[in-house]
């Protein structure tokens, strides 16, 4: 017999977007209910969660209540998990808003980090904004300069003890009249985002006490909201906070409407983001966004991980349109800033990585390939059988290899909602696919496959795609995925469970009891919290300790006294204490639980030094943040035993399954009939009320003494060895694979690395190569590194050849040796088997300096490469596995040992050599992890198969370019060999000459750039591979769909470059400028050229500040042209760059400069038809003497526009005087600032498309 405490019952509610669970314990026997229900259904009921427990409390007791009210004497507490806020935020159904900030900063949140969203979109999309208004105050604190003497103006210390000067006082009076204007426009709820306010609070609160005074019911200040550094992603917290916390208030005031006593005397709580319980009056938008997912990671945290004797637990919950993935071990692992819907969430939130692939997920077979999603067929009309006229989806392939069976589900599909899954429609629709892929495949002389081989391999192909995620919260990490437990929960995730487990090497399978409802069971076993955080500009040390001890303990208590005023007992609340360290002159801050002895510092450097590999001895370390996180321990829910049955388990039922070798019987059973302690062998299906689990053969599940499920994955017998021959499942397979290799590299050396150039901007790529040198898979990092990699790796085995030996890594940044421009330093490792080079990896990374004339090494006067810095043709970095740091030191400061000319001027060896050493140390790391994943990769499937399938997805790029190219030339209605022409012109006048030649016979073109100007007597001349990148990436942009990026997309393609021209310069032509400004042009001429959108803003606008003691440099983003069909984007980067610009509160944190102005420019893209994208306007005054330098394009020649479409507005570098003398800069130029001084950059607009 189970009991509640108090004989009452106790519901724990996940309200989904499509379904609502709940769980309920119960007085009596079984002592629990479930129910699951649509969560929309108006017609039966008017809220899902309040029809749960009312069905409940019917059987409880015996009494009939009425749908629309009830009283809630029966209910001891309701928890509830909720998908409201995040489905208001990505349908934008939330509350009218308006947007209040600093004068200068209107389109800050717009604009955001400036990168966009999908590197190949031509059509540049971003979400919609959250609010209708805006409001600039004219209102600013910042830092004083260098020895700056404040006058007249006011000192003030922020929450964080620095010190700000106050330029402007917010003026009261038209702050009220602006706010009565929209507020009589019907507009109740504000956000307040403005500078600096994360440690100067007073003119928030001012203006939130005006708001409050006018009558607005929401109030988001944003210092109160998330009191974190960085304007944007706090700002974009704080207006989903005014956006959603109505939204929220509203649904909790019907919620509570449907109780006849509104549960006055019964709690109400809501999951947060955090996996933390909080009273309904005080859930807050910003803390929503995962209430539902993060019950999920409750509930496999408090169950998996204590059933599994405290092993490291990977939660795996897939649904419907998506797949969920999390670790636990030990310890909720939180992320402090996230991305939900397009909007930068700046707040603690369970650390879920989600992947668009689930059991709606649709199947495609393109460009010759299996594809799983993105697309999802959704509820409706949902896979194929469903019987609604559908989509076929993974479910289907479930459902036709057997593992998902009709007979098991209820039958409320079909017109009349009274039919069973539609197993003859869903084989009538792979029987139609498999004739489409084996059409293709006859063709090609490839074998044919049954249609339960295409169902087999899109679920292979899906498991393949949801592994990705599980890797980036483990491998990615410094943990051993081997070493975990694999806790499955959601509907589909027992079907998959055995395979992913196989495939990531894990044995062990959890699958809980009310796995299909375990997001609703764990809002029962979560703690009541409250947090209390407060910024910080402390060094950590012995003498600061006692200042931040006593923050630590004034926030302790003020966390347990709102605990206590709850009603929670003072003795059952748990205190966490955490520092938000990192090291000086780096980004990544860490969140440090309060180790048991106190020592942080010891703390910090362990985590550092797992998470990156390394560590740094010789920084300061830096209290960016102090929190403290109460909780009040939750009684948790009662295990409910099941009966021991020693004898074997019997079957339901049997049918067949479809795996690998075929079909297999496959035993039934249903597990409310399994007792505690029996095993079943698979292959086996065993039905729960909620989800189906699949025992895979060479599998073995024991059910728990409390009803769980138990999976041992034991190893496969022998498999027959992969086939060189091409496969389209393992061509999918092998191209996710390769591509996931390139994205972990990539992730390990931002992890290692340490300058914000790399770490922060994201400025670099990684790829792999194959025997000769050719690239197989590029992740989509910066597209100018694209095609040049490449010749850089084969450049090295050209000039080594056998003096290459194991243990060997090299670098090179020459243009003549692949290289792109000197800052771009590459580092190039091979892969070794039977002594032998089989691959090989290699990482680029943009070092913020590296020498020349000017701080920065993007200098605007270059005229030779030895002005521009170090400069490395091919040197061992690694010889036979050591380091070799003086060699390489004496290369990057070689420089300043050149001797110049008379009038030259000076040039410096690197300024930041540290930093140089420590992130070629990340990108040797980074290939390593290359190097290890493409050995296991030979180890697994045999070095003959691997190399097969680099060509074989070589190939399938090249038939895929072939055919665009097929495509274009019959809509353009040329001839079978016809010619298309192109012309754009530098600043200079130097024209960038095309003629694109298509053969349609088979599908060749070539890019004949005969005609484009010499040799440039300035930094302007492109190194070769920069015209490569600028060809495979247009080329990937018009294929307009996904394919494996490498050789194969430029093997159809012949290049005819001029030598001496501007774009084939001699070995010691100035090129820094070449890489990031030609290389738009070239890009621009392309796109021209195929007519597919008007000329985006064509360049990166590259300024630099600094002197004798940093560096700074920042590109910034422009307009982007229209096309046919749609506009161009505002405020964004285009083609060939993809970097973020650092947030304005860090850079005056940081730097000794105030950002005035950063904002869209007003009608600066080309009209037309379709509107070109505006460009941005930045204006920052100087408080210290700097070197400032801008480096930019299309000051004269404007953007063009294309079919009547007009151009884009050029852009503009003004230069103010601190007496307001202005100087035109020009495009390139260098000048000394004083404090006082003023740079305005207006950013091109993009052209616009088709006549006005």
């Amino acid at each position: 017999m189970t009991e509640t405490s108090t004989g009452l019952c106790r519901f724990s509610i996940d309200r989904g977007g499509t379904f609502t669970d709940v769980y309920a314990e119960i007085p009596g026997e079984p002592g629990f209910q479930v129910v699951k229900l649509l969560s929309e259904d108006p017609q039966n009921y008017p809220d899902a969660p309040r029809e749960g427990i009312r069905r409940i409390l019917e059987k409880v007791t015996g009494k009939s209540l009425a749908k629309d009210a009830f009283h809630a004497d029966q209910i001891e507490w309701v928890r509830m998990g909720t998908t409201v806020a995040t489905n208001a935020l990505l349908e934008r159904k939330g509350a009218r808003s308006v947007l209040v900030t600093t004068k200068g900063f209107r389109d800050l949140l717009q604009i955001g980090n400036q990168s966009r969203p999908v590197i190949f979109d031509l059509v540049i999309k971003k979400p919609d904004l959250l609010y209708e208004s805006i409001i600039e105050i004219d209102e600013r604190v910042r830092f004083p300069g260098p020895d700056e003497a404040p006058g007249n103006r006011k000192i003030v210390k922020g929450i964080t003890d620095e010190e700000l000067i106050i330029l402007a006082e917010p003026n009261e009076d038209k702050i009220r009249k602006e706010l009565q204007i929209v507020f009589d426009q019907g507009i109740r709820s504000i956000a307040v985002v403005l500078m600096h306010a994360y440690t100067f609070i007073d003119h928030e609160l001012v203006i939130g006490k005006i708001a409050q005074e006018i009558g607005f019911t929401q109030i988001s200040l944003s210092h109160q909201v998330m009191p974190m550094v960085k304007m944007v992603a706090r700002g974009d917290t704080t207006t989903v906070d005014a956006y959603l916390t109505p939204h929220i208030q509203n649904y909790l005031e019907s919620f509570r409407s449907g109780f006849t006593d509104r549960l006055k005397q019964t709690p109400l709580l809501f999951m947060q983001s955090d996996g933390g319980l909080i009273s309904a009056d005080q859930f807050k938008g910003s803390n929503a966004i995962l209430s539902g997912p993060a019950g999920g990671v409750v509930g496999y945290a408090m169950t998996t991980y204590q059933q599994m004797a405290n092993q490291a637990v990977i939660g795996f919950d897939m649904g419907g349109t998506s797949t969920d993935v999390s670790r636990y071990g030990g310890e909720y692992e939180l992320v402090h800033e996230t991305e939900t819907a397009g909007v930068r969430i700046q707040a603690p939130q369970m650390n879920i990585r989600t992947v668009a692939a689930g059991g709606g997920s649709r199947l495609f077979f393109r460009n010759d390939m299996f594809e799983v999603g993105p697309e999802s067929a959704g509820a409706h009309p949902g896979p194929v059988c469903y019987r609604k006229n559908g989509h076929l989806a993974i479910t289907d392939a479930n459902l036709l290899l057997g593992r998902l069976q009709s007979g098991y589900f209820p039958k409320i599909f079909g017109k009349n909602e009274d039919e069973a899954l539609d197993i003859d429609g869903c084989k009538a629709a792979f029987d139609q696919l498999s004739k489409q892929i084996n059409k293709t495949y006859q063709v090609k002389g490839h074998a044919e496959l049954s249609t339960e081989e295409v169902a087999l391999g899109f679920i292979k192909v899906a498991n393949q795609v949801m592994v990705r995620p599980i890797r980036e919260v483990s491998v990615m990490r410094g943990y051993d995925i081997k070493e975990h437990v694999l806790a499955c929960f959601g509907g589909a995730g027992g079907q998959h469970a055995c395979a992913i487990a196989r495939e990531l090497g894990i044995t062990k399978i959890f699958i809980h009891r009310f796995a299909g409802i375990l997001s609703a069971y764990g809002m029962g076993l979560a703690d009541v919290v409250v947090e209390q955080q407060e910024p910080s500009a402390n060094t950590y040390h012995q003498n600061s300790w006692p200042l931040i001890e006593g923050r630590l303990e004034k926030l302790s208590i003020q966390a347990k006294q709102q605990l206590v005023k709850q009603g929670h007992p003072a003795d059952q609340i748990e205190l966490q204490r955490y520092l938000n360290l990192r090291y000086d002159g780096t980004d990544t801050a860490m969140m440090i639980l309060q180790p048991p002895d106190l020592d942080y510092e010891k703390a910090f450097r362990a985590v550092y030094l797992r998470e990156f590999g390394f560590d740094l001895v010789d920084r300061d370390i830096l209290v960016d943040d102090i929190r403290v996180r109460a909780s009040a321990k939750s009684p948790g829910l009662n295990n409910i035993l099941i009966p021991v049955k020693n004898e074997p388990s019997k079957p339901v039922d049997y049918t067949q399954c479809y795996f690998e070798g075929g079909w297999q019987q496959t035993a039934i059973y249903q597990l409310e009939m399994i007792g505690a302690t029996q095993q079943i062998d698979g292959p086996a299906i065993i039905m729960q009320d909620t989800s189906t689990i699949l025992i895979e053969p060479d599998c073995r599940a024991e059910i728990t003494d409390t009803g769980d499920v138990a999976i041992e994955v034991m190893e496969q017998k022998e498999k027959g060895k992969l086939s060189i021959e091409v496969d389209p499942v393992q061509l999918s397979i092998f191209s996710n694979l390769f591509m996931s290799i390139a994205e972990q590299m990539g992730r390990t050396l931002q992890r290692t690395s340490i300058s914000t150039n790399i770490k922060e901007r994201l400025d670099f790529s990684c790829a792999i190569f194959d025997q000769q040198g050719y690239l197989v898979a590029n992740a989509p990092h910066q597209p100018v590194h694209l095609g040049s990699m490449g010749e850089a790796v084969r450049n090295q085995i050209e000039i080594l050849g056998d003096d290459l030996l194991e243990g060997d890594v090299l670098v090179s940044n020459h243009p003549d040796a692949g290289g792109s421009h000197l800052p771009d330093i590459t580092v190039i490792s091979p892969v070794w088997k039977d002594k032998k080079p089989i691959f090989y990896v290699a990482s680029r990374g943009h070092h913020a300096d590296i020498g020349g004339i000017s701080p920065g090494s993007m200098p605007p006067f270059s005229k030779t490469l030895e002005d521009e810095g170090a400069c490395i043709t091919s040197f061992k970095l690694v010889e036979k596995g050591l380091f070799n740091e003086e060699g390489i030191t004496e290369l990057l400061m070689a420089p300043e040992k050149i001797k110049r000319q008379k009038g030259d001027l000076p040039v410096s060896g690197t300024r930041i050599l540290t930093d140089n050493i420590s992130d070629l140390k990340a990108q040797v790391a980074s290939n390593q992890r290359g190097i290890d994943l493409l050995s296991e990769m030979v180890d697994h499937y045999s070095l003959e198969v691997v190399q097969a399938y680099m060509r074989h997805i070589m190939i399938n790029a090249e038939e895929a370019v072939r055919g665009m190219l097929k495509d274009l030339s019959t809509s353009w209605n040329l001839k079978e060999v016809d010619s298309v022409e192109a012309v754009d012109y530098l600043d200079d006048g130097s024209p960038i000459r095309l003629k694109l030649t298509i053969d349609r016979r088979d599908g060749s073109a070539t890019f004949d750039f005969a005609g484009t100007g010499k040799e440039l007597w300035g930094n302007l001349n492109a190194p070769k591979t920069v015209t490569y990148s600028a060809i495979i990436y247009a080329l990937r942009c018009l294929l307009e769909k996904e394919i494996p990026l490498n050789q194969g997309c430029l093997n159809p393609i012949t290049i005819i470059l001029e030598q001496g021209s501007l774009l084939s310069p001699g070995e010691s032509a100035a090129v820094v400028g070449g890489n990031v400004l030609t290389s738009q042009r070239v890009t621009d001429v392309v796109f021209k050229a195929f007519k597919a959108v008007a000329g985006s803003q064509g360049c990166m606008n590259n300024f630099t500040f600094g002197n004798e003691h940093f560096g700074y440099y920042e590109t910034i983003g422009g307009g982007a042209g229209a096309g046919k069909n749609w506009h161009g984007q505002s405020g964004v980067h285009t083609h060939m760059t993809n970097t973020r610009i650092t947030d304005p509160e860090i850079l005056e944190k940081r730097y000794p400069i105030m950002l005035c102005e950063f904002s869209i420019r007003p009608e600066s893209g080309g009209k037309g038809e379709y509107q070109g994208g505006n460009g941005l306007i930045r204006e920052l005054e100087f408080l210290d003497c700097l070197n400032v330098a801008i480096l930019s394009e299309r000051r004269v020649f404007a953007p063009y526009g294309l079919e009547g479409g007009e151009c884009g507005a050029r852009g503009e570098n003004i230069f103010i005087r601190k007496d307001g003398r202005q100087i035109n800069l020009g495009g390139k130029n260098e000048i000394k600032a004083i404090p006082g001084d003023r740079f305005r950059i207006k950013t091109p607009g993009g052209g616009g498309y088709g006549s006005p």
